[in-house]
């Protein structure tokens, strides 16, 4: 279905692949992993023609329709979301268009002389939408915002009033209604709840033509990849297997490629040893003559390549009092629509809640009336003795002063730290080199969210308040953020839709539904063994 075969690019000096090969069959689902910068969105870019290889071929199936989601969604205003996402479907949204366009010809009192030939015209067309599907796609478009989490209100709103991230969910939702042979979908979670993940989950096990994907949800590629190709160091590497049996034998192959390179350098310090002992001496001239000729015809065995490994290493927090925070009676309300009503709460040292709930629940609300970054219209929020609070909410990563470099951010937060002990921190969260010297205004997503984290965790609070903190974040400095966490002696209390980091980090667990408010002793999973639920609303 789609093939490159011996593909070579190369974006200025930086050699991306060379003579790399992968396929992609219909019906297989192939997730694509590799660092930042490896050329991942490359790869999507060559398959749907918007760059070509330097060398090698990218081939593609006849007649084969290819649905791209990208992390740049373009300009979006003017249409309702229904009709946005609509106005995607391929073929079937250029005959409703044609359809709407002969309605108005026909209702047009100054082209009677032609009804006659628009009537023949609309016939035509009406039979081709039908044959495509037409009537059904508004009721499919409609299904498929619902599963991204659009209300049915929103659905007929200006899709211009829309945030960055939920323009992306309509986004996704035109390439899923197109239903395309085959899907490229990069990041295709990275602005979606946990609800909708698993809605989306669902929609991709059900699809039949070929998905190439790439995220940094573990949990999401576990479930629905049966293949994993590996950009590293220029070379495509295929796996059949979902991400944790890729990581299994990728662990053995780098121990084998290791043990393989360390035999070789054993067999040749033996024969340097022995030609450096004898080489003076003419009775083993000819041994000696011997063993360098067959040192030279040695194929040598490449150095294995290690991947950088970060390590979250900082220092145990001060201890706090047993009571860390307390809700007593609360109330909120915005406008008409009541989020808290008589709420009591109680965390404890050492407890590590996870807060679930569906979109609009009120889940950010609560991390900010216990941060004090709201308050409440009734009833009490306390913090207790020897508490120090750190809050990693969305917008701090819009906090940070573009101008500044990464250094001169860590020094203007640690004024009287010494130039060596900031490297340190900033090469603990992945700046090493002259990436310290890059200015806040050019750094990635998931580079302010380090920088901030390194920012709140470098004089650690006992109190982590954390709102999706691993949004932006890669595989790698995802689980090694939660290793971190995992040995973390604090407090805890945060919202994910991670739920490889729900699962690994929580003790508690409190839902908050329309129903109202429920906790539950146990971390995640004792949450979804009890509920048989992955999330509220989740059946």
């Amino acid at each position: 279905m789609i093939r490159l075969d011996e593909v070579s690019k190369q974006h200025g000096q930086q050699i991306l692949f060379m003579d790399a090969g992968m396929t992609v069959f219909r019906g297989e689902k192939v997730g694509l992993v590799g660092p930042n910068g490896s050329g991942k969105s490359t790869i999507f870019r060559m398959i749907v023609r918007e760059e070509a290889p330097d060398g090698g071929q990218v081939m593609i199936d006849k007649n084969t329709t290819i649905g791209y989601f990208s992390q740049d969604v373009g300009e979006m205003t003017g249409r309702s979301v229904l009709a946005e996402t609509m106005a995607g479907a391929g073929e079937v949204s250029g005959a409703m268009a044609k359809l709407q366009e002969l309605e108005a010809a026909m209702a047009d009192p100054d082209r009677l002389d032609e009804i006659d030939q628009l009537v023949e015209q609309f016939g035509e067309a009406q039979s081709r939408f039908e044959e495509l599907g037409g009537y059904a796609l508004e009721a499919r478009a409609r299904e498929i915002l619902a599963g991204l989490g659009f209300r049915p209100e929103v659905v007929e709103k200006d899709v211009g009033e829309l945030s960055g991230g939920w323009k992306m969910r309509v986004a996704l939702a035109r390439i899923l209604l197109m239903q395309p042979d085959a899907l490229l979908l990069d990041e295709p979670t990275n602005h979606l709840d946990i609800e909708s993940i698993i809605w989306l989950e669902r929609f991709l096990r059900g699809y039949e033509g070929g998905l190439l994907m790439t995220s940094h949800d573990r949990e999401f590629l576990n479930r629905l990849v049966t293949k994993i190709v590996e950009i590293d160091g220029g070379e495509l590497t295929t796996f059949s297997g979902n991400y944790d049996f890729y990581e299994r034998q990728r662990a053995v192959l780098a121990e084998q490629a290791e043990a393989q390179f360390a035999r070789q350098q054993a067999m040749l310090a033996k024969e340097q040893a022995f030609i450096a002992r004898f080489k003076a001496r003419a009775s083993h001239a000819a041994q000696v003559q011997s063993r360098v000729k067959k040192l030279e015809k040695i194929e040598k065995v490449e150095p294995p390549r290690r991947r950088r490994v970060i390590e979250f290493d900082f220092k145990a927090p001060d201890r706090s009092g047993e009571d860390v925070a307390k809700l007593e009676g609360v109330r909120k309300a915005y406008g008409s629509k009541v989020i808290y009503d008589k709420l009591d709460l109680l965390i404890r040292r050492r407890e590590r809640w996870c807060i679930m709930g569906i979109n609009g629940a009120g889940k950010s609300t609560l991390l900010k009336l216990i941060t004090s970054h709201t308050t409440p219209d009734a009833g009490a929020v306390s913090v207790g003795a020897s508490v120090k609070m750190g809050y990693f909410a969305q917008h701090s990563m819009d906090l940070l002063d573009g101008e500044r470099s990464v250094l001169e951010s860590l020094q203007a937060s640690f004024p009287f730290a010494t130039l060596g002990t900031l490297r340190n921190l900033a090469g603990a969260f992945g700046f090493s080199g002259d990436d310290v010297e890059k200015t806040c205004r050019i750094l990635s997503g998931g580079e302010k969210a380090r920088l901030v984290l390194a920012q709140m965790l470098y004089d650690p609070p006992n109190f982590l308040v954390l709102d999706e903190p691993t949004n932006h974040l890669d595989m790698t400095t995802k689980e090694t953020l939660m290793k971190a966490l995992a040995d973390f002696e604090g407090t805890m209390l945060f919202v994910s839709h991670d739920r490889n980091f729900l699962g690994a980090l929580s003790n508690r667990v409190l839902e908050v539904s329309s129903d109202g408010i429920r906790s539950y002793g146990g971390g995640y999973k004792e949450y979804v063994a009890a509920t048989g639920r992955e999330a509220p609303g989740v059946g």
